[in-house]
């Protein structure tokens, strides 16, 4: 009988340090990921073709389609507040392949309308904060303030008598200009407009003393002098126009209020699918390209874990349910 060659004897520590090592690496290694997309993703816009929202979408759904080798189809769902689309997404299955656009209106309508038949923080899984974008303040020229400060002893002079437009009764807009006069203690009447566009135009007309606006909007009469930009609500300048202070500049750093847009998915969505969605897009924000389309109007790429985001999105909760109690508002 041929004799069986013997192993080499292996040093007990070393045969221990094996035994003990293989297993931890193997647990160790990344785990597959899902093979995702397989067909085409459905993204719900909560608002009619033409406007922010649905051109972001647009923007963002297009690259993602072309990176991710799949379809990603805008499906405009307007109507109700956005509870249309938001109703629609939260009962989808949670395969990431119905996702949903939001915005600073629905962290405004978690509050305002609280028969809504979903819940913003938990009905969905947050992917990215997509961008945000800054409003103004902006004064007819005739009114003798050119700052915040001046504003706030002129109007403190004049409790009542001055007037504010906004795009409508529960908006962005509307419920900055609450959060203004909440922060500087300021009785300014408001009156709402069934958009930005009716209420800049009065503004221009000087029917109104002030205006609560998105700042790419107004530029074109800011520049030809027939509206002053006060201040920007934000925490810093705006790119888009850098000369125009914000409000944190002027003392009101409580005051930041940009309008903003993210993306989620129906809540039990796996971190997995979420965790794709936000690398993509967070690469596709990243791109000079886009960084120069966002900036052309006045936007700035988001970005963030998902997280990150879902946070985020608790925050702008909290802040406006706050300036709805305090304003004593109620949904119309």
């Amino acid at each position: 009988m041929k004799s069986v060659p013997a192993f080499p004897r292996m040093p007990m520590a070393l045969l221990c340090l094996t035994f003990f090592t293989t297993p931890a690496a193997a647990q160790t290694s990344p785990p597959a990921m899902p093979d995702y997309p397989r067909k085409p993703i459905r993204l719900v816009v909560p608002f009619a073709p033409g406007g922010n929202t649905d051109f972001l979408a647009r923007m963002i759904g297009q690259k993602l389609g072309e990176n991710r080798g799949q379809q990603v189809i805008p499906d405009n769902r307007p109507g109700a507040g956005g509870s249309v689309a938001g109703e629609l997404v939260a009962r989808a299955p949670p395969d990431g392949y119905t996702v949903l656009m939001i915005s600073i209106t629905n962290a405004i309508a978690a509050t305002l309308h609280p028969s809504l038949p979903f819940d913003i923080a938990r009905d969905f899984a947050p992917v990215i904060l997509l961008a945000t974008t800054p409003q103004a303040l902006l004064a007819h020229p005739s009114l003798p303030v050119r700052t915040i400060r001046e504003l706030i002893t002129f109007s403190k002079a004049r409790p009542g008598k001055l007037s504010y437009g906004s795009a409508g009764t529960g908006g962005g807009t509307h419920l900055t200009g609450e959060l203004l006069k909440q922060t500087a203690g300021l009785d300014i009447v408001h009156i709402p407009y069934k958009g930005g566009g009716p209420a800049l135009i009065d503004l221009v007309g000087g029917q109104i003393d002030l205006q609560v606006t998105g700042l790419v909007s107004a530029m074109p009469f800011i520049k030809s002098k027939r509206a002053h930009a006060l201040a920007v609500t934000g925490a810093k300048r705006s790119p888009a126009a850098p000369e125009v202070p914000s409000m944190s500049e002027a003392g009101l750093p409580e005051v930041d209020a940009s309008s903003w847009y993210g993306l989620v998915a129906p809540a039990a969505t796996s971190r997995e699918i979420t965790g794709i969605l936000n690398g993509e897009i967070a690469r596709i924000l990243a791109a000079p390209e886009m960084r120069t389309r966002l900036a052309a109007d006045g936007a700035e790429p988001g970005g963030g874990t998902p997280e990150q985001f879902g946070t985020y999105i608790s925050t702008e909760i909290a802040k406006w349910a706050r300036v709805i109690r305090l304003a004593n508002l109620r949904a119309q």
